[in-house]
C-alpha cells in the first residue's frame, strides 16, 4: 500500500530526507569536476582534491582535529572500526570493550580473539545501558592495548561519559576507539578534551551526508596498519604503502560524490549547531516517550523519561510480535522504524530483550511535531484494535 507521505523513524539507520544542498552538491561533482583527486594535475582533478580537503577541513572543525590530514575517509563506521582495531591490535595483546557495543566492534574482535588469542574483557552495562566505569577501571592489565567504547548505544540511546573513560585511558597509556555512529553530528565531539585517539564515524547518518561515506580520526601520535594496500596518487614509485596521512589509509579512488555531498552535511551542521539539533531531537523522543508509556503493555528501553539521551525510543509491546507492529506502522500508516535486534545483541543482553528484540523509532533534525503526532497516533490505533 502506498502512502504520499512517509514519516522517516529511521534516523540511527541512516538519516533521510538530506538537505537539498547535499544533493546539489554531488550533482555538481558529477557535472563539473568528476574526476580522479589526486590521480591528475589538471582543473578537474584538483577540484575534486579540493573539495575533499574541505570535507576533512569541516570535519575537524566539527570535532576539535587540529590536522585535517589525520581524518581519513572510509565507506562507513565499519571500515573505520576495522581499521582501528584491525590496525592497532597485536597477537596476545588484551582489550577492553563496553558490553553495549555494535558487531561492528565485536565481529572484529570477536574474529581477531580467534586467529590471534586476543584477550578480551567486556564491561556490563545495566538494563539502561550504563557501563560501570569502577569495573571498567579494574579491567585494565599490564599488556591492555585499547579501550573500544560507542559514545551512544544504537539500540537503548544512552550517552556513555567518554569524558570519563578517556581520563582513564590517558593516565595508563592505553588507546581510546570511540563510535560515534550514533553522535557524530547530534552530540558534541571534541576529541582532545575527551581524550579520544580514534574516533570512527558516518557520514550518512546524524552528519547528513549520503551512503558510502564515513571516516577515522587517527591521533598524530599513532601509527595503524593499513587495512588496504594499492594505489595512493603519491609516491607511486614505491613498493610500499606510502607513510604520509592521509594517503597510507586511503588506498583507491574515493568516494568525490558522496564526500561532497558530505561536505554539505557537516556545513549544515556547522551552521546549525550540534547544541541546538540535540534539543530539538531530545524534545521529541521525550514527547514520543511520555506519550508510549500511557499506552496498555509498552516497556520503554534505555534511559529514563528526562534523562539526556540520542533520538531513539526504543520499546516492547507485551504479547505482540515487534517485527509485526513495525510492519503495520509501515503499511497501515506509512511510519517508518525498525524492529529486530538492530546488529547489537549485546545492547539486548543488557536489556534484557533478547528473546524478543525491539522496535526503535528513532528522529532526526528533520523529523517534525506533526510526524511524531501521527507515530503517537498510529501506535493508539494499533494497541486499540490489538487482540
Amino acid at each position: 500500500m502506498g502512502h504520499e507521505v512517509i514519516r522517516y523513524f529511521d534516523h540511527a539507520a541512516t538519516s533521510w530526507p538530506k538537505p537539498p544542498q547535499v544533493i546539489e552538491a554531488m550533482q555538481k561533482a558529477m557535472l563539473d569536476y568528476g574526476a580522479n583527486p589526486g590521480r591528475g594535475s589538471h582543473a578537474m582533478a584538483v577540484q575534486a582534491s579540493r573539495v575533499i580537503y574541505e570535507t576533512r577541513r569541516h570535519l575537524s572543525q566539527l570535532f576539535g582535529v587540529r590536522n585535517p590530514m589525520d581524518v581519513i575517509f572510509t565507506l562507513n563506521t565499519t571500515m573505520a572500526l576495522n581499521l582501528a582495531i584491525k590496525g592497532i591490535v597485536r597477537p596476545g595483546d588484551h582489550i577492553v570493550v563496553t558490553g553495549i557495543e555494535h558487531n561492528s566492534v565485536r565481529r572484529p574482535v570477536e574474529y581477531l580473539r580467534r586467529i590471534w588469542n586476543l584477550d578480551v574483557t567486556y564491561i556490563k552495562a545495566n538494563r539502561q545501558g550504563v557501563v560501570d566505569l569502577r569495573e571498567l577501571e579494574q579491567s585494565f592489565r599490564p599488556h591492555t592495548k585499547l579501550v573500544a567504547c560507542s559514545h551512544s548505544s544504537n539500540l537503548l540511546g544512552t550517552i556513555l561519559p567518554v569524558g570519563e573513560v578517556g581520563e582513564m585511558t590517558r593516565k595508563r597509556g592505553v588507546k581510546l576507539l570511540v563510535d560515534a555512529a550514533q553522535t557524530a553530528g547530534t552530540i558534541p565531539i571534541d576529541v582532545a578534551s575527551m581524550g579520544i585517539d580514534m574516533l570512527a564515524f558516518p557520514g550518512h547518518k546524524g552528519l547528513l551526508g549520503p551512503q558510502g561515506t564515513g571516516g577515522l580520526y587517527i591521533a598524530p601520535d599513532m601509527e595503524l596498519e593499513p587495512l588496504l594496500h594499492g594505489g595512493t596518487g603519491s609516491q607511486s614509485d614505491a613498493v610500499e604503502q606510502p607513510g604520509v596521512r592521509p594517503d597510507r589509509y586511503e588506498a583507491g579512488t574515493p568516494n568525490t560524490v558522496g564526500l561532497a555531498g558530505l561536505n554539505e552535511g557537516v556545513k549544515f551542521i556547522l551552521n546549525e549547531t550540534v547544541e541546538k539539533i540535540h534539543t530539538k531531537e531530545w524534545k521529541l523522543t521525550q514527547r514520543m516517550m511520555d506519550q508510549l508509556r500511557q499506552l496498555p503493555g509498552i516497556e520503554l528501553l534505555g534511559p529514563d523519561l528526562g534523562e539526556d539521551k540520542t533520538g531513539i525510543v526504543s520499546f516492547t509491546v507485551k504479547g505482540a510480535d515487534n517485527a509485526e507492529i513495525a510492519f503495520r506502522l509501515d503499511r497501515e500508516y506509512g511510519i517508518a522504524v525498525r524492529a529486530g535486534y538492530h546488529c547489537t545483541p549485546l545492547a539486548h543482553d543488557a536489556a534484557g530483550t533478547t528473546r524478543t528484540g525491539a522496535v526503535r523509532a528513532s528522529v532526526g533534525y528533520t523529523t517534525t511535531e506533526e510526524d511524531v503526532n501521527a507515530f503517537l497516533d498510529a501506535m493508539r490505533d494499533i494497541q486499540t484494535h490489538s487482540k
